[in-house]
């Protein structure tokens, strides 16, 4: 039986990767007979990330419920939902949702002037914000995207909360000027 694990979190294939190599590990640690053999990335138009999925053998008959409860443990964004695939083809499939983070879209204008991006450095911003969240354990940069934008994805308890940690240093940092937040999840 196989399911799949499509999850509202703005993950860069190599960012996925090691979330599937956590979740693997607790399957094997917890004792779950179920696999991930797989996964996508799903794209919005401009080339930006919009989800992710994995898809994950299960080497029983049946849904075990702790596999949600596994995933959300690393990292489940509001919005994610499970689907499980009949043995029957003709049978529609069952999609259950779930996910508990919340998550914070930091994107860094490319609007600015030259001197900005010659003095200043993204890394501090991705280091800083990292830290910050850290400290307060609301959560972490899970991944990022150089696009039309540089941009931040942030998960983690409270989209208010990290977003209140990080006010702050966006309001002093040159490089964060101009920039958008947006709730992504």
């Amino acid at each position: 039986m196989y399911i799949t694990a499509t999850l509202n979190a703005k993950l860069q294939p190599m960012h996925r990767h090691e979330l599937e190599d956590i979740i693997n590990e607790i399957f094997e640690q917890q004792n779950i007979k179920a696999e991930i053999t797989g996964g996508g990335t799903g794209q919005e138009t401009n080339g930006e990330i919009a989800y992710c999925d994995m898809e994950i053998k299960l080497n029983e008959k049946e849904f075990n419920e702790e596999i949600i409860d596994i995933i959300e443990f690393v990292l489940a964004p509001k919005g994610s939902k499970i689907t499980i695939y009949p043995e029957n083809e003709t049978d529609e499939p069952k999609v259950i949702p779930f996910g508990k983070h919340e998550g914070l879209g930091l994107y860094l204008s490319n609007d600015l002037d030259d001197k900005i991006y010659e003095e200043c450095d993204v890394n501090v911003v991705y280091k800083e914000i990292d830290k910050l969240l850290e400290e307060k354990e609301a959560g972490r940069i899970e991944s990022y995207w150089e696009g039309e934008e540089t941009s931040f994805y942030l998960y983690g308890k409270s989209f208010d909360e990290m977003h209140k940690i990080i006010l702050p240093f966006l309001k002093k940092y040159p490089l964060c000027k101009k920039c958008r937040i947006v709730k992504i999840a």
